[in-house]
């Protein structure tokens, strides 16, 4: 089977024997070329040419003659999604005989690798910020908080992050309350001086991830104990404990998982977040991911080879082409 993590940062894939159930890939490629999104949404033909040569590949490196299930998780499916949807199943299927396929939101992707077929929360946070919940029930379905993107939510995500981290070196340089000295050394370090940040930041199309590149400088002053920094991140670990607790099902014990690579952050993010989640979700059972998104789109492709798929389709978050029963 053959599992596809397309994001931000480009597109990863990997392979494993539909009978393992532990999911371990056997063997892996990724390109550093995000795929493109263009008038009508994420680019059908630019992710083909990326995957169906890897995937051919990575089927003789392994000695497979095809693949009995695939999944397809890619950032931005559930509102950029609609010309993947109406053309891959026919692309994977004439390429690779393929004809079990799920197409994931990234967040369907991560909710698998963090708990695999379990009911809970998950708090999907690098550049941007998503929380995804299910029961997994028909009725029930998924249930989404943020995940608007840079200008409208993500809050508490890398570039909400970044963002702040640089308005508070911008009020230290003007003078104003709420500034921090040691943030504008380091955003002067990272982007010179600051009075050039608005010629800079404005105009780029990558500004997203030129603001969460300065979320990992806003950690660090925090691990030093700078208190603005300190600030943000708690104020960060809040808006993704509202997050998760809009998506949380009902029930003591529900587990509650985050993952992405914000949380590389480490204790300045992560301890005030525990924190939030114990108040907000008293009874639920907080835990790091178990598996990375990549390894939930392997999760899901073999529980779809089995005939055992629990996660509750959806026409945006998790379609699933699959043969009629006879």
């Amino acid at each position: 089977m053959l599992g596809v993590d397309s994001g931000g940062s480009g597109l990863r894939i990997a392979v494993a024997r539909a009978d393992d159930a532990a999911v371990r890939p056997l063997a892996s490629a990724a390109s550093a070329e995000p795929v493109r999104t263009g008038p009508r949404g994420i680019e059908a033909d630019h992710l083909l040419t990326q995957l169906l040569p890897a995937a051919e590949e990575l089927a003789r490196e392994v000695g497979a003659d095809g693949f009995a299930a695939v999944c397809v998780g890619a950032a931005g499916m559930a509102s950029l999604g609609d010309e993947l949807r109406a053309r891959l199943p026919g692309a994977l299927t004439a390429a690779l005989g393929v004809r079990r396929l799920a197409l994931a939101g990234d967040a369907v992707t991560a909710y698998a690798g963090a708990l695999g077929q379990r009911p809970g929360a998950v708090v999907a946070a690098g550049t941007g910020m998503i929380a995804l919940g299910t029961d997994l029930t028909p009725a029930g379905g998924w249930r989404r908080a943020d995940g608007w993107g840079h200008l409208l939510g993500d809050c508490g995500g890398g570039a909400w992050i970044g963002r702040a981290g640089l308005e508070a070196a911008l009020r230290a340089h003007d003078g104003r309350p709420g500034g921090s000295a040691a943030l504008l050394a380091s955003a002067e370090a990272v982007f010179g001086p600051v009075t050039g940040l608005p010629g800079m930041l404005y105009p780029r199309a990558d500004r997203p991830a030129v603001l969460a590149s300065f979320a990992p400088e806003v950690g660090r002053r925090a691990g030093g104990g700078d208190a603005v920094a300190l600030g943000i991140l708690r104020a960060a670990a809040e808006h993704i404990a509202d997050a998760a607790a809009a998506v949380c099902p009902p029930g003591e014990g529900t587990a509650v998982a985050w993952t992405g690579g914000l949380f590389g952050i480490g204790e300045p993010l992560l301890a005030p977040l525990r924190r939030a989640l114990a108040e907000r979700l008293p009874g639920a059972r907080p835990a790091a991911a178990g598996k990375s998104p990549l390894e939930g789109a392997l999760t899901i492709a073999a529980a779809l080879a089995g005939d055992r798929l629990l996660l509750p389709p959806d026409p945006k978050l998790l379609q699933i082409t699959r043969p009629a029963r006879g």
